[in-house]
Formats: C-alpha cells, structure tokens, sequence
C-alpha cells in the first residue's frame, strides 16, 4: 500500500474531512499516487496538524484545462476558484477522494517535531514508507484508533 503525507490548506482540509470535497488538486511534480493509496492529511495555517486520511480514488494526470474539466464535472466539491492552485503548471493531477476518516486527535506540529527533530511538512505531499519512524511510532497508532 502506498502511503503519502500531503499538507492541504485548512479550508480545504476541513471540507476533506467533512465530506464536502471529493477530489483534491494539485500540480505534478513527477510523483504520481496509484489508485488506493491513503493519504494523511497535515492541515497547514493556523492548524499545523494531522488531522486525518483518506483513500485516493481515481488518479488523473493531464494538461491542467483537462483535469479542471474533470475536476468541474460531477459532485466533486470543487469550485472554479479552487482551480488557481493548478493554473499556469505544465502538468496537474487530481485525485479522487474516498473513505476518510478524522482521526480521534489532532497531532500538532510542536508534538510532531518533539517526537521528530527537524520534522518539516512537505509542501505538496511527499510519500511514507511503511518502515520509516513517522509511519512506526505515530501514523500506525492513529490509524489505528476507532
């Protein structure tokens, strides 16, 4: 299972976690998620927090006018302002939302850099390795919860 970190603004987050966004884009930087993948969500601003997850869905990879057609059509919770973030790259990717889950706290960014000096949000989203000390002792554990 693939396994990503991705920081997302908190409005953004907050409509993740509530159900009312259903695809999340961003601009391709050459990594590119297979359908499954979870993601935990860093809820950045004034959060600086993990808050959650979720299952990606379909991945689309395209000249940014083609994944905002996709992104526009349908329930997908996005809106044309929300396309500003992809405009002007080369190449975007949108990702389908599926199965989230909130979990049960919140990990602050203080507490993440007790445990893990040095510790930096991606900025995008950045892959997690199952064998890595963020997966082990943090991710597993709040995954975890009910």
């Amino acid at each position: 299972m693939e396994m990503y970190l991705i920081s997302i603004l908190p409005l953004y987050a907050h409509r993740i976690l509530t159900g009312k966004k259903k695809m999340e884009l961003r601009r391709y930087f050459g990594l590119k998620p297979g359908s499954g993948s979870i993601f935990v969500i860093y809820a950045s601003g004034s959060t600086r927090a993990i808050v959650g997850e979720f299952k990606a869905g379909e991945v689309y990879v395209g000249k940014p006018e083609e994944i905002a057609r996709i992104a526009l059509s349908g329930e997908t919770g996005v809106f044309k302002s929300d396309l500003k973030y992809i405009r002007g790259s080369k190449i975007a990717i949108g990702i389908e939302i599926k199965e989230v889950k909130v979990y049960k706290r919140p990990v602050k960014l203080e507490e993440l850099r007790r445990i893990f000096p040095g510790f930096q949000p991606p900025l995008s989203f950045r892959r997690i390795d199952e064998n890595e000390p963020l997966y082990v002792l943090l991710l597993e554990r709040l995954r975890a919860q009910k």
